[in-house]
């Protein structure tokens, strides 16, 4: 994978060599990468004043198979450089009338490719160091944490030893100050990455715990940071994080780790069952009916 400087570098040599027109698009994408890296061929030519088939065959000309794939090189490397207002830039002139399709979709794609990308075995690792750990912390802060909250809430049913990191009232250190070797760290974060993530998961390191992390690909600092790491695209259609796939991810985790668990997962859930009835914590048919 080619770093941000390698890309631009490439751009810029490559006006000595190519047409006026092919120029023009490396400069535009040059200055302006934040935006062109999130345009089609044909917006991209729109906003260059060039066809979409000229930009079409400059990405050709790269050394690309097409456009998409640089698109998406220039994609994956900025992705977590943006700011929320460039984010929120790059959708600002959205058709309303596509949002909720485009939105859809998108999450939908996310999806698919991490159905395509993630490991699997790498997935049934993660289970098995799950199900061996002493104690499970897991960190989310900011639009990961509710990501952590519902992973943190499901393995409660299937664990006695879970532990949820946030912010708080305390720091996340204190929350980490007890983590040992023999324990596990679940880190999950997204762009724009948190800072304070993986300087707790640093932490962890230090004390010798086993590091897992779910985040979107090897470019994520956390990715290198764990010993474990569960990929899932989280590509947004504005500013707001796309978390469909982490939490389809996520959802497969708890569901792998039920199954392994099932007896004890069973008995709790009956124990359970009686507190629920006993204090009316759900809402069942009989209340239901009384109360129409």
């Amino acid at each position: 994978m080619e770093n941000a400087h390698e890309i631009i570098q490439r751009l810029n040599q490559s006006g000595k060599k190519l047409s006026k027109s092919h120029r023009r698009i490396a400069e535009c994408i040059v200055s302006h990468y934040d935006k062109a890296a999130f345009m089609t061929a044909s917006r991209l030519g729109e906003y260059v004043g060039v066809s979409e088939s000229t930009v079409v065959r400059f990405a050709s000309a790269l050394g690309y198979e097409g456009y998409p794939q640089l698109q998406k090189a220039l994609q994956e490397l900025i992705r977590h450089r943006l700011t929320a207002s460039q984010r929120f830039e790059m959708t600002s002139d959205m058709d309303q009338t596509q949002v909720l399709s485009k939105v859809l979709k998108a999450d939908m794609q996310n999806i698919r490719s991490t159905i395509d990308e993630l490991d699997v075995q790498v997935f049934e690792n993660v289970v098995e160091r799950i199900l061996n750990a002493n104690d499970i912390y897991v960190l989310g802060l900011r639009a990961s944490a509710p990501l952590a909250q519902f992973l943190t809430h499901y393995l409660k049913f299937v664990f006695k030893n879970v532990h949820l990191v946030t912010s708080g009232i305390s720091d996340v250190f204190e929350q980490l100050s007890r983590i040992d070797e023999g324990d596990l760290l679940i880190g999950i974060s997204f762009p724009r990455y948190s800072a304070r993530t993986l300087e707790a998961m640093q932490f962890a390191r230090s004390r010798n715990a086993t590091l897992v992390a779910i985040t979107d690909g090897p470019l994520s600092p956390l990715h290198s940071a764990a010993d474990l790491c569960l990929t899932a695209k989280s590509e947004m259609a504005s500013f707001v994080d796309s978390l469909a796939a982490p939490l389809s991810v996520i959802n497969a985790l708890i569901v792998a780790l039920g199954q392994r668990r099932r007896q004890q997962v069973t008995q709790y859930f009956d124990q359970l069952e009686d507190i629920w009835d006993e204090y009316k914590v759900y809402l069942n048919k009989e209340r239901v009916q009384g109360e129409k």
